[in-house]
């Protein structure tokens, strides 16, 4: 088991020497990690200054970050300033013609244009993309229900491997295209899944609002294996909108990811923390050794 401190919350605090932190960089070399970004971090300026600032980071330590985000209430706010009617479904948007068209407009430009403003400021290349660039992600039609809600269900990564050879840092905005031009509103969380699977990522880290999976006292927990998280689930400890965070995780291990981390967005230096630190941050899921 991993343990945390308070020490955790402050990269400077926890920062090594050289050659502490050696042992930590070359596990991560030229690995490719996956981060879903997402939540309150990316409304704050200053959060979203220091997410880019780490991203740049790890790139220049070795390794290939891809940036797989969110935007839920930026659509919200654009859909209320548009007059056009949006509901869930079991946590899902319905999204019909006029809404998905929205979605791309602020998925794919505002907000995805941010995230790679802000890489770029603090001296990085990043590029941004969505699913349906190059085919990257193509999509079927998750429930007629929900409209074009989209599970992905072919992947083609070429197009990013060609940018981490470019050495440029790819922005996912999570939109697929379905086999007949469809566009689909894929959930973050699930195209950062696919993603990293497709990938054969070494880690994907799921940046949320919590602190990790918790276990009956409400302390989190760790390190899990599948098999953890599939009792915990059945017992009703893993609930609400953990759920699919924890079927995300449980589908990337399935597709060949090494480890999946499930940590708070707003701690600072969340990603750093786990990924360089023997301490790590939040929940790891990977399968037992």
């Amino acid at each position: 088991m991993k343990k945390q401190t308070a020490m955790n919350r402050d990269w400077i605090a926890t920062a090594r020497t050289l050659s502490e932190a050696l042992p930590y960089l070359q596990r991560y070399d030229d690995a490719t990690v996956v981060i879903k970004f997402g939540g309150n971090a990316m409304g704050d300026d200053a959060a979203m200054e220091s997410f880019a600032r780490d991203i740049v980071l790890m790139q220049q330590v070795g390794l290939n970050p891809v940036i797989v985000h969110g935007g839920g209430p930026m659509i919200n706010e654009m859909l209320d300033k548009l007059d056009i009617k949006s509901e869930f479904v079991n946590g899902k948007r319905v999204t019909d013609a006029a809404a998905v068209k929205v979605v791309e407009m602020v998925l794919s430009g505002l907000v995805n244009k941010r995230i790679v403003q802000a890489i770029n400021s603090q001296g990085g290349k990043a590029v941004g993309l969505s699913g349906k660039d190059a085919n990257l992600m193509i999509c079927e039609q998750t429930n007629p229900d929900l409209g074009y809600v989209g599970t992905p269900v072919e992947m083609n990564p070429g197009v990013l491997r060609q940018l981490f050879t470019a050495e440029m840092i790819p922005v996912v905005a999570p939109l697929g295209a379905g086999r007949n031009g469809e566009t689909y509103n894929v959930n973050g969380d699930t195209a950062a899944g696919a993603i990293a699977a497709a990938l054969k990522a070494d880690r994907l880290l799921l940046l949320t609002d919590v602190a990790g999976v918790k276990d009956q006292t409400g302390e989190v927990v760790t390190e899990l294996s599948p098999d953890q998280i599939r009792k915990m689930t059945e017992e009703g400890v893993i609930a609400g909108g953990m759920i699919p965070k924890t079927e995300t995780a449980l589908d990337a291990i399935n597709g060949g990811v090494r480890a999946v981390v499930i940590l708070d967005g707003r701690a600072p230096n969340a990603c750093l923390l786990e990924l360089f630190t023997e301490h790590g941050a939040g929940s790891l899921i990977r399968q037992p050794r």
